[in-house]
Order: structure tokens, then sequence, then C-alpha cells
């Protein structure tokens, strides 16, 4: 009788279990270094932003479909790091021009541009453009990106009294008119560079036109009417309107939590220091003023003293007053360019911040509605079924099948604005430490050499002080 035999071992069962595992840790771990691949780090891979669509409602947002650099050819990542630090976008605003004459004149800017991204058509451009221009590009980014998740750096504010009175000044007035001009140049400038370090802004087709189209743009038809602050104020009471009669957002994540009140302290206390700053500027300008007054009541008591050495002395301490007045309305000034602006930018910016987590709770609503929108459908569809009526419920069906699709949407795209404003908000705090590190370090040493040559001057009265007899 042959010998029972024993079945086989089960080790090919095993190897080929093991390799199942093995290529599903595979595929996993390939998902997970997709998704998360650092955006900073090969900054035009999203050019091309998925289509939304919510509702029949609501519009289709759609980036155009930009060509991608070179660069990203690379073999690695490293590679491709490696170049992108390579890689610059500078733009300054010049050369400010009053044309035309009345309520019809302008003030057209020459914006200046240096790069080496191979997007642009050229190295180094130049472009007229007047300031609706850029009210116009940040109104057309605000369209493409804002409903994708993208904080848009906000456009300067407009100043109707500002741009009346130099639309009413001569040739001899203009002078009165110049200290507006140049903080509206500056601010331009601000608004442009902070664009260009966008890694998606900086090549959206709107923006390189902006920079390199040697022509005039599409006058803006929008901007007259609101901007900056109006249309944040304007915002605002819309979004509580809003908020007040559809579909209330109980938050769920923690992080939006913890943001969200985060924000809303940095906001409230830039405010604070922004007023504080203003004043102090204030403060030294007229302390300037008052240091003149000293200056020429001096200069006039030495006139008329009889005692020569007392007289020579007077007038070199009205001569020091007077540099001294210099030196505090220099340090003013650097208090309100270097300081008082960025402040400026920043509570404009933090108002930006707000727009797209409003823009996410708008998202969530829509999509609560199709949820709404679904059960009722549902609720029809039962009823009809119930009633015998077959043929209105295939139609009943059907309108399920489309809500349900909505549905889908609706999820996909709140999912999608909640990663990508995690990502904003992750670049935003990056450059937001970054820029106030190098504006303190450049006020603290600009108010260190006003204070040694005010210093100097004093040490330089001294001996004619004491050389009083």
């Amino acid at each position: 009788m042959a010998e029972e035999r024993e079945p086989p071992p089960l080790f090919d069962t095993v190897d080929i279990t093991k390799k199942e595992e093995d290529n599903d840790d595979l595929f996993t771990s390939a998902i997970e270094d997709v998704s998360l691949e650092d955006e900073k780090r090969v900054p035009f891979r999203d050019v091309d932003a998925p289509t939304l669509q919510l509702s029949e409602d609501n519009p289709t947002y759609e980036t155009p479909p930009v060509e991608r650099p070179s660069v990203l050819k690379s073999n690695s990542l490293e590679e491709v790091e490696k170049e992108n630090d390579d890689q610059f976008l500078e733009v300054s605003v010049t050369d400010p021009q009053k044309v035309g004459d009345g309520m019809g004149a302008y003030v057209a800017y020459k914006v200046v541009t240096r790069t080496n991204i191979r997007l642009f058509k050229k190295t180094h451009f130049d472009v007229m453009r007047r300031f609706s221009d850029f009210l116009g590009l940040h109104d057309k980014l605000v369209e493409k990106y804002l409903r994708l998740g993208r904080i848009i750096p906000p456009a300067p504010e407009k100043s109707v009294i500002g741009m009346t009175k130099i639309k009413m000044s001569n040739q001899a007035e203009q002078g009165s008119s110049a200290e507006f001009i140049e903080k509206r140049r500056a601010s331009l400038e601000r608004y442009l560079n902070r664009t260009a370090a966008h890694p998606v802004l900086c090549v959206d087709p709107d923006f390189r036109e902006f920079l390199e189209a040697d022509m005039d743009l599409p006058k803006a038809t929008n901007t007259s009417a609101l901007s900056g602050a109006g249309v944040m104020r304007l915002f605002n009471k819309v979004g509580e309107t809003v908020n007040k009669i559809t579909y209330k957002m109980d938050e769920n994540d923690p992080w939006f939590e913890e943001k969200t009140q985060q924000v809303e302290n940095l906001d409230l206390q830039l405010r604070k220091l922004h007023t504080s700053v203003e004043l102090l500027v204030l403060h030294r300008k007229d302390l300037a003023t008052l240091t003149s007054s000293f200056a020429k009541s001096a200069a006039m008591l030495g006139n008329c003293e009889e005692h020569t050495s007392l007289s020579r002395a007077l007038a070199q301490l009205a001569d020091v007053e007077e540099k001294v007045e210099a030196l505090y309305n220099e340090q003013a000034n650097s208090d309100f360019s270097i300081f008082c602006e960025l402040l400026k930018d920043y509570v404009a910016l933090f108002g930006a911040i707000k727009e797209v987590f409003h823009e996410r709770v708008k998202v969530y609503q829509n999509w609560q509605h199709s949820q709404q929108m679904l059960n009722k459908k549902r609720e029809q569809k039962a009823k009809l079924e119930l009633s015998g009526k077959s043929d209105k419920g295939v139609q009943a069906g059907m309108e399920v099948v489309e809500w349900e699709s909505k549905v889908e949407r609706g999820q996909e795209e709140f999912d999608n604005i909640s990663k990508m404003i995690k990502k904003e908000l992750e670049r935003f705090e990056i450059n937001r430490v970054k820029d106030f590190k190098a504006i303190i370090i450049q006020y603290l040493e600009n108010l260190m050499n006003n204070q040694l040559q005010l210093i100097k001057y004093w040490e330089a009265f001294m001996p004619e002080a004491k050389a009083i007899a």
C-alpha cells in the first residue's frame, strides 16, 4: 500500500501573498510621494489647475493651460530645486507721468521687469501702465484663482481725493501731489513683486501679458466703483448676509478652527501696531517742525547777542538744530516707508486670507445645498414609486443621479480648496517671517545710524559750548 503523502507546504502561497503586499506597499508609497510633493520645490507643477463645477448655477472655474518651463524636464527633484533657485523675476515701478489734463487725466507708470524665466519672451523689458490696469490685473487673478483656494495679493487701494488733486493741479502745483504719487508708486511696486513671488501667479498668462505686452491693455470696467478696503467692507457685509440666509458651517477641521482664530488675532494686533506707527511718524514730524522753530529762534538770538563767543555758540547751536531737524524728518520718512507700509500691506494680506476662508465657506454651502436637493429628490422618487407612477419615477431617478453627481463634485471641490488653503498658508507664513525679520533689522539699523549721526553733531558742538567765556 502506497505511503500516504502529506500535502505540500504553502510556501508558494505565502510568497505570492508577500509579493502582493509588497506591491500594495509600493503603490501606497508612490501615492504618498505624489500627494506630499512640496509645491515650493516645483513651483510650476500645478499651473494647470483642475476644472471645478459645483452646479448649473455656478460658473466653471478653469485655469488656462500654461506652457511648462523646460526646468521640469530634469531627472531628479534635486536638479529641479537647484535650477529653480537660479530663476528670478524682479519688477520695479518707476517714472510716474501725468497724461492728459482736467478730470480725464491719469498717471502712467513704467513697469520694468528683469527675469530669466523661459516663459517670458525677453530677459529685460518695460511697459507703461496706468493705475486701473493694476486693478484690472488683480480682478482677473481673483476670478481665476480665488475659487481654487489661492491667496491673491491685494492691489493698492484707490484714493479719490488724491487723484482728484492730481487731475486738477497745474504744473506749478504738482509738487504738492508728489508725495501721494510716490507712495502709490511704491505700493504698486510691492504689489507686483508679491505677485511675482507666487509660484503660480508669476507664470499666469494675464500677469505675463501685463508685464511684457507693449500695448495698451483693455480698460478695466469694474474698477471705478470700489476697490481695496471698500471692496472688503462690502464683501464682509455680503458674506454676513449670505451666512444668515444659507447653511451655517460647523467647522470640523481643527486646523482651520485654529488658523481662523490665529488670523483674527494677528489681524487685530497688526492694525493696532499700524495705528501706533502712524502716530509715531506724526510725532516725529511734529518734533522736526518744533526743532526747526527752535533753530530759527536760536539763530535770531545769536544775531542780537553782543557777546562774541556766546553769539557764535548760539549760531552753531542753530546750525546743529537744523541738522537734527533733517535727521528727524529722515527718521519719520524711514518709519513710514520701511515699517508702516509693511504693516499696511500685511493688514491687506490678512484681508485676502479672510476672503479665501470665506470662499471655502461658500463652497461648503453650495455642497450642502446640493445634498439637501438630493435628499428631496430621493424623497420624491420614493413617493412616486409607492404611488405606482413608474413613468415619473424614471425621471425622478435621473434627477437623483444628477444631484448625486453634483454632491460628489461639491465634496471634491470642498476638499480641494481646503488642501490648497493649507498649502497657501504654509507658504504665506514662511514669507511673513522672512519679511518681518528683514524689515525689523533694516529699521533698527536705520535707527542706530541716525542716532550715531546725532551723537556726532552734538560732540562736534561741545567744544564751541565750552569755549564760551
